[in-house]
């Protein structure tokens, strides 16, 4: 095995992931459609920040800056290789100047005047006008301008946004536009109050999935309803699911935090790998201070918003048929 002095491995961890793969490997960079990140090749959930060279790999959940350790835990390179080969490549390195970027103030996007597009779509996803009108009188919901996105917005103990979370109302090749408001705050999901008070919060991985289970429980406001803004979940099949823990959502955290009344919690997640995988690691890790009330999709493969479509389209089908009857 190859000896690394100090100074070898001093000179190779100054080396950044992003410009050791520009210069050595640049066709393992694919652009992605988010501005300075770039993906790899073999790996669609590997995301690598150009300015920063600040790089994750979200299906195993592991990340860093450096060349080292990309070569190490995503190429599997033993140490002392990775330090040789990185040494003999930059003989002479010179580290980028990374500008500090400052964090943008967070801003709600502009709201459009009426809410027609968004309800219309929302009832096309079979989200009842009940629903909706609730959240839009509580400002968490409403439509933006000038694209039309359905904005979920996330506010603090005063009441003031803090998060928001947009979502196209027009599919493309199948998908919707997605993303969060720059300089949201995610510790301050997207939450839909109940009437009064409780002691259960439902959680979800999605904020549409909250809307849609509550259409489906017929607009029942006797619980909180959290968005935990998405999950980090190992493939199925992959080699690290057992060793592999759930990062504790910071928005059920923080929830529970200023919530100590409550001590029940609904796992809502979806119905598939992920989502079962996720229910067993929260159930595991809050079991032993609250009860757990585990509420996933009765369809396998689905989640509350296929469940609340498909309601939806069975009801609009069997209008047709008794129309079409007379």
């Amino acid at each position: 095995m190859p000896w690394v002095s100090e100074e070898e491995y001093q000179a190779a961890k100054q080396i950044r992931a992003y410009d050791y793969l520009q210069m050595h490997q640049p066709g393992r960079l694919v652009k992605t459609r988010t501005r300075n990140e770039w993906q790899l090749r073999e790996h669609e959930s590997f995301k690598i920040n150009e300015i920063t060279s600040k790089w994750h790999w979200k299906s195993r959940d592991i990340g860093g800056l450096s060349a080292l350790r990309f070569l190490m835990q995503v190429d599997g390179m033993a140490y002392p290789e990775a330090v040789k080969l990185l040494c003999d490549d930059h003989a002479i390195y010179v580290p980028k100047e990374v500008p500090v970027s400052e964090k943008k103030p967070f801003v709600l996007p502009t709201p459009n005047d009426n809410l027609d597009r968004v309800r219309h779509y929302l009832n096309q996803r079979g989200i009842c006008d009940d629903v909706i009108d609730y959240c839009v009188y509580l400002g968490i919901l409403y439509e933006s301008a000038p694209y039309h996105n359905a904005v979920f917005v996330g506010m603090d103990e005063q009441e003031q946004p803090r998060y928001a979370f947009l979502r196209g109302i027009y599919d493309r090749r199948g998908k919707s536009f997605k993303m969060e408001q720059e300089g949201s705050e995610k510790k301050y999901g997207f939450c839909v109050p109940p009437l009064g008070m409780s002691r259960r919060v439902a959680v979800y991985e999605a904020s549409i999935d909250v809307l849609a289970h509550m259409t489906l429980e017929q607009g029942e406001k006797g619980k909180y309803r959290l968005s935990l803004g998405g999950i980090s979940a190992p493939k199925e099949g992959s080699e690290w699911k057992g060793n592999r823990k759930l990062k504790t959502p910071d928005a059920l955290e923080h929830f529970l935090k200023i919530h100590p009344e409550v001590d029940e919690i609904e796992i809502c997640t979806d119905n598939d790998f992920a989502g079962r995988w996720a229910c067993e690691q929260l159930k595991k890790h809050y079991e032993k201070e609250y009860r757990i009330i585990c509420s996933l999709p009765a369809l396998e493969g689905a989640d509350y918003g296929d469940l609340a479509k498909s309601v939806w389209e069975e009801n609009r089908n069997r209008k047709q048929r008794v129309e079409q009857g007379r």
